[in-house]
């Protein structure tokens, strides 16, 4: 169990009960001083940022990670997730409630986006529950969701680098076609490319955006 981001420990406590195998990954060196001082000396404490974190060096196998994350690095911390499939099985994480939405929209809604694609093509997505401001003190000036991903069984071949490329360049251009929008790729024939390309990004599942990134020219 990897808890991100621990601070004073709130959270951390509850989880040093229930498991004997838990790290947590804290940039803050006040944050870590104190963990030390009012938790345990004897609980690992990876003293790094995250989003530079090595997780083979410190986690062999695949490991379930917890967190109440930053606003600031919640959709960075998701690409970190992705480029690090292989340390992950499971996640549940505290962010903003706009970005918990995006992540957890189908197709077809108007927060779909780049982050509902990537991680709903590794993970299996779960909105779980809002949490106001008032919980808090001070109280943010947004409310948080809860979400959980868990790592899907079957997983894409598609190399997640391609995949990535195809969804950036379709949403960077989000109010165009794909026939305009993907121009600068180009893709082996495809039947469905004809119906595909006359449509918007948010209009397109993930298994066709995974078809696509299958399907893209090598050196695009």
């Amino acid at each position: 169990m990897i808890e991100i981001g621990p601070g004073q420990g709130v959270l951390t406590a509850l989880l040093m009960e229930k498991y004997s195998a838990l790290k947590v990954v804290e940039v803050d060196p006040d944050a870590v001083s104190w963990l030390r001082t009012h938790l345990s000396s004897d609980l690992p404490i990876i003293h790094q940022d995250v989003l530079r974190w090595k997780p083979e060096s410190d986690i062999p196998t695949e490991s379930y990670f917890i967190g109440n994350l930053p606003y600031n690095i919640s959709s960075p911390f998701f690409f970190f997730l992705l480029e690090n499939l292989a340390y992950v099985s499971e996640g549940v994480f505290m962010i903003q409630k706009e970005v918990a939405d995006r992540i957890c929209a189908p197709s077809g809604n108007k927060t779909y986006g780049i982050l509902s694609i990537l991680l709903g093509a590794y993970f299996d997505r779960e909105y779980a529950f809002t949490v106001p401001p008032s919980v808090f003190y001070p109280p943010p000036k947004v409310q948080s969701g809860v979400i959980r991903l868990v790592k899907k069984k079957d997983l894409p071949y598609v190399p997640f680098a391609d995949l990535k490329k195809v969804v950036k360049t379709a949403f960077n251009q989000r109010r165009k076609t794909l026939r305009n929008a993907l121009k600068s790729l180009e893709f082996s024939a495809m039947e469905e490319w004809e119906e595909w390309s006359s449509l918007r990004a948010e209009n397109l599942d993930i298994d066709a955006f995974l078809k696509l990134a299958e399907n893209l020219k090598p050196n695009n």
